[in-house]
């Protein structure tokens, strides 16, 4: 795990879970403090020993530039929070898409229509490729500087995803989310603190924000509610299955999250619970 600060990942909970549960005594998954200007020469300098790397804020944008190759799905969403050698490189992946999917399709989320995602950062350009996935054909992006939009827009071009942008201050909150098949909130509590009853109405939400938990989000949603420890757990199982090339042990992974969290939530699995 890379990036800075990363003191307060649960990757390592899961990943140390999953190699046990496979029988993986001589893996271990640590801790690497980079930041993005520092990835490149941190990468550089490691051996053959290392099959992967999990990649967190800042340095995902540096993850997809220094690889020797990529997925079409991170090359979409214009950042990588996978690396997995690739002979004297590493390929680029972003099973942050994985991790959308995942959560959505855990609470029955099946298929849809129209989205509605908060925000425009790098998580918002990986909801929008899960959304995608999951066959939605339209989103609105909902932003307070709508000219920081550009990269969401060329995401939602790049996966078969018409995006609109809506400006904050004159967002139709209660229309959006009434209109809405599933609702994406990618920004922080207080940033939606005063329109909160009307995103509620949307009939299915991913609220990405999972500490403090319940965010107020999560405790008005009256429909399908699916969690940033949710999408956490499904991006995770993609890496191990990259790492590992073996399928990940997702009850064990699950059950080491929920321990650590200490059960603040039930975390469902999808269908297959391997």
């Amino acid at each position: 795990m890379v990036g800075k600060p990363v003191a307060h990942s649960l990757s390592p909970v899961l990943h140390t879970a999953a190699y046990e549960a496979l029988g993986l005594t001589g893996w271990t998954y640590s801790r690497l403090e980079a930041s993005e200007s520092e990835l490149p020469a941190l990468v550089a300098s490691l051996d053959e020993s290392w099959a992967g790397l999990s990649v967190t804020m800042p340095g995902k944008r540096a993850a997809l530039a220094l690889a020797s190759s990529a997925t079409a799905r991170a090359v979409a969403v214009g950042a990588a929070n996978t690396l997995v050698r690739a002979g004297s490189g590493w390929t680029a992946d972003c099973t942050d898409v994985d991790g959308v999917v995942g959560a959505l399709r855990a609470v029955g989320f099946t298929s849809g229509d129209r989205g509605v995602v908060l925000g425009a950062g790098g998580t918002a350009c990986a909801a929008l490729a899960g959304l995608a996935e999951l066959g939605l054909s339209s989103a609105t992006v909902v932003v307070r500087d709508p000219a920081r939009a550009a990269d969401a827009v060329r995401c939602g071009s790049a996966v078969g995803l018409s995006v609109s942008v809506t400006p904050w201050a004159s967002a139709p909150f209660a229309a959006l989310a009434s209109d809405a098949d599933v609702l994406v909130n990618t920004t922080p509590p207080e940033a939606i603190s005063s329109c909160v009853p009307a995103l509620a109405r949307a009939g299915c939400v991913l609220d990405v924000i999972y500490h403090p938990w319940p965010t107020p989000l999560a405790a008005a949603a009256g429909g399908r509610l699916a969690t940033g420890l949710d999408m956490l757990l499904h991006q995770a199982f993609g890496q191990v299955e990259q790492f590992t090339g073996r399928p990940a042990p997702r009850a064990a992974m699950r059950s080491a999250l929920r321990a650590a969290t200490g059960g603040i939530l039930p975390l469902p699995l999808a269908a297959t619970d391997g």
